[in-house]
């Protein structure tokens, strides 16, 4: 009776065993990252790719989900032979170098403060999820260190798994699995925040200064009061287009749409605020009271630009 119980757990402990997916244990090493395309909506990347794993599956026969441009991918083992390599734990190993053209749907709403997460995806067509997953090895999500990319940073880098349902047997009535295993490497790019300060929003600064003080003149000069905000107000069309020519056609306002709008309506009040004052001195000549007013209104216009621009800029 003991026997027969025993064999029967042997037994159990075999069947959960044989239902467990395989695993395998996945790593990346990325050595270049170029050719960032926003218009086509791609980049290039060089990277080395490794898999470990216990078992009959072989697990390197994989696609690239978000593969544009199909480029081989090289062995790069220890002896250049197509076998894996058996570790000491009795692991397999194998080793890859692969560059090629990926795909990645840009996001600029909030340009130029933006960052945009660079994912290389991996599943294997032949073996579904009950059958082969996919885990990041350890400490495996890693770049070249001396990699420089111009116009950008490094906010590091991370691999996720996760289980990608298609949802179609894909026209074949005998294709059961949907779910395949999907492991994803990805590296967080972000633009310099010198690059929003100094090169998009000093240059309209000064601008806004210009044109905000012009309440700060005697409301006499009107010719003058009413000529600097409007040079003002073109100045920032002008710069406004610059750097939207640079950006692809999107649907959307990015941030920096937004704080120009901000300053188009700041300009348009005080070149309103410059015809009413102007009307009011042809009037009844309360000038004293009017200089002070209109310099409470430059302080409160530079104040909400300012504000303005820290609010749109935090509210991500």
């Amino acid at each position: 009776m003991l026997r027969t119980g025993l064999s029967f757990l042997l037994l159990l402990h075999l069947t959960l065993a044989m239902a467990q997916p395989q695993e395998a244990r996945v790593g990346f090493y990325l050595m270049n990252l170029y050719g960032l395309d926003m218009d086509e909506h791609s980049f290039y990347a060089d990277f080395y790719i490794w898999f470990k794993w216990k078992g009959d599956i072989d697990p390197t026969n994989i696609e690239f989900v978000n593969s544009i441009e199909k480029w081989s991918m090289d062995n790069a083992g220890f002896d250049g032979d197509s076998t894996p390599v058996v570790l000491k734990d009795g692991t397999k190993y194998r080793i890859f170098r692969k560059e090629g053209r990926f795909f990645h749907s840009f996001s600029l709403n909030h340009f130029p403060l933006d960052r945009h997460a660079l994912d290389i995806q991996i599943e294997n067509p032949e073996h579904p999820a009950d059958s082969l997953i996919y885990l990041p090895d350890t400490n495996a999500a890693l770049i070249r260190n001396t990699l420089n990319l111009v116009g950008w940073e490094s906010k590091g880098t991370a691999i996720n798994t996760r289980k990608h349902d298609y949802g179609t047997n894909f026209g074949n009535p005998e294709e059961n699995a949907r779910q395949y295993s999907n492991l994803s490497f990805q590296v967080t790019l972000a633009r310099p925040f010198s690059y929003f300060l100094l090169k998009m929003l000093l240059p309209l600064l000064v601008v806004m200064l210009v044109g905000i003080g012009a309440l700060l003149l005697h409301p006499e000069h009107i010719d003058t009061r009413s000529s600097l905000p409007i040079g003002a107000l073109l100045t920032a069309v002008f710069f406004q287009q610059s750097y939207s020519d640079a950006l692809p056609d999107t649907g959307y306002m990015v941030l920096m749409d937004k704080i120009y709008l901000m300053s188009y309506a700041i300009i348009s009040l005080v070149l309103l605020q410059i015809i009413r004052a102007g009307n009011i001195t042809a009037k009844d000549g309360k000038v004293r009271m009017l200089i002070r007013k209109e310099q409470k209104l430059a302080r409160l216009y530079l104040l909400v630009f300012l504000l303005g621009v820290l609010v749109l800029s935090l509210w991500q």
